[in-house]
């Protein structure tokens, strides 16, 4: 059993991470007051308070700290690009240095989105990014701040699905919720990337810190597919109406943020390390439909005021 400091609990994969660990190991998160009735214990803090990180892993004293804390929504940050930087190079550069001082071993959450999407096939860790906007350019240079301060630090690029505290977090959720409420959308066809259900993505970072890996990984699913595609995937196994979703070209959406069309990210370095395959996205999605028909999303839902 592991002491386990996790930042960003009310997002996510925060929320996701902190209940596939709370019953294995010794848990605490910090959060903003969000989480007012969560079966883990919580921290109230602001973690812009320079302060709150150090007396956070004070009183924790953890073996591992997890940051999942970031601002992830892309159009929020081209609205306050001083903000993104605050919250996704900063703050990790800060958690960075704090763990190595004390010994802890430490997870940064980044993503896909660095790459530009011009590459055929699947983008490596290799591969140069070249981030299309300010979320992506501000995830980027928080890898590089992270390392420059821990060179012993996990980096994992991510892409999840799930449910979520608000119920609209995830793109699985914006499907399955237009779609049981018989709202018609439109999925991106030239959008492709490889979506891994969230709990598979806790269930491998904790994996990695029990094989005490460091550098940059890709954790992200092994199957590619379109925005499109994910949707059509989400109604058939729900049973709902495909016929719902239409095909549409990200060229033609009103998004502010660019996006990039090819987020496709090998898995093998991770997959190597780990010594097993990731799990399949047909796996994901079949135990996504059982958390809903077990009430999964209204227990997440529970632990806010």
């Amino acid at each position: 059993m592991a002491r386990i400091l996790i930042t960003g609990p009310s997002g996510l994969l925060g929320i996701n991470f902190a209940l596939e660990t709370m019953n294995k190991h010794e848990l605490v998160a910090i959060d903003r007051g969000k989480l007012t009735r969560a079966p883990f214990r919580v921290l109230n803090g602001d973690l812009l308070n320079a302060e709150t990180l150090d007396s956070a892993l004070d009183f924790a004293r953890p073996q591992w700290l997890i940051n999942c804390a970031a601002l992830a929504d892309l159009e929020a940050c081209e609205n306050n690009p001083g903000m993104s930087r605050r919250l996704n190079v900063d703050l990790p550069a800060q958690m960075a240095q704090a763990c190595k001082a004390r010994g802890i071993s430490f997870v940064h959450i980044s993503t896909d989105a660095v790459f530009d999407g011009e590459k055929n096939g699947f983008y490596t860790e290799e591969d140069s990014p070249n981030p299309l906007g300010v979320y992506a350019q501000t995830k980027l240079d928080g890898e590089q701040a992270v390392f420059a301060e821990n060179e012993n630090a996990i980096v994992a690029r991510v892409n999840f699905y799930g449910w979520s505290l608000s119920g609209r977090r995830s793109l699985a959720e914006f499907f399955h919720h237009n779609l049981t409420h018989q709202k018609s959308m439109s999925g991106f066809t030239d959008v492709k990337f490889c979506p891994m259900l969230v709990n598979d993505t806790a269930r491998i970072l904790i994996k990695m810190l029990q094989k005490n890996m460091s550098g940059l990984y890709h954790l992200v699913g092994p199957q590619a597919m379109s925005k499109y595609q994910f949707g059509i995937e989400i109604a058939r196994r729900f049973g709902l109406k495909a016929s719902e979703i239409s095909p549409k070209s990200i060229n033609t959406s009103s998004l502010i943020a660019r996006r990039a069309h090819n987020l496709c990210l090998s898995t093998q370095k991770l997959s190597t390390a780990l010594g097993e395959s990731l799990p399949e996205f047909s796996t994901g999605l079949n135990e996504f439909y059982t958390q809903f028909e077990q009430g999964y999303p209204q227990k997440i839902r529970s632990y806010q005021q």
